[in-house]
């Protein structure tokens, strides 16, 4: 299902060297890009999901869901499957979770009743309000060392790595 990456020619997926026969460099973990996103990444989620785990009581698969839910109205978990990158059993799960704490309510799908809209109760928009500013200010402390036009770039190449990432496994872009 996935696109046939040409730096590994052989079966045993080992890389070929450059078309003058020298080998490719040796990969150094700490500067490899993907290890970087992943470790940054990281870094980042465990900085927020403490604040909000310890303010709020939410995991940060519940306050995507949240944030998608007041950001896009009344959607079907497979919408939001699609829509967060998260997999079924996480919003699953954090569905769950919030339905529990009635923060969001289900509502029957009219043409698949196996499926249900999501919606954001009047405490679950309450607690967005409250969230945000937060995630808001955790944002800015971040993104200080930045100027506004590094922090654009930054979005813009996250955007296309997040395409060509899409590309490469033959999965669909996203609509945003």
């Amino acid at each position: 299902m996935g696109a046939d990456i040409t730096p590994f020619p052989d079966r045993k997926g080992r890389p070929a060297g450059d078309k003058a026969g020298v080998p490719e460099a040796e990969l150094k973990l700490d500067e490899y890009l993907p290890y970087r996103l992943s470790v940054s990444s990281n870094a980042v989620s465990r900085l927020i999901a403490r604040a909000y785990e310890d303010r709020f009581g939410l995991p940060i698969p519940q306050w995507r869901l949240i944030c998608v839910l007041a950001e896009d109205g009344a959607l079907t978990q497979q919408a939001i499957v699609t829509r967060t990158a998260m997999d079924k059993v996480t919003v699953s799960r954090a569905a769950q979770g919030l339905f529990r704490r009635h923060l969001i309510a289900r509502a029957a799908h009219e043409a698949d009743g196996r499926s249900h809209h999501l919606t954001l109760t009047a405490e679950g928009r309450r607690l967005h309000s409250d969230v945000s500013p937060l995630a808001l200010a955790y944002e800015a402390a971040l993104l200080t060392g930045l100027d506004p036009s590094e922090v654009a770039i930054l979005k813009r190449l996250l955007l296309r790595l997040e395409a060509a990432a899409m590309k490469l496994s033959g999965e669909e872009p996203s609509a945003d």
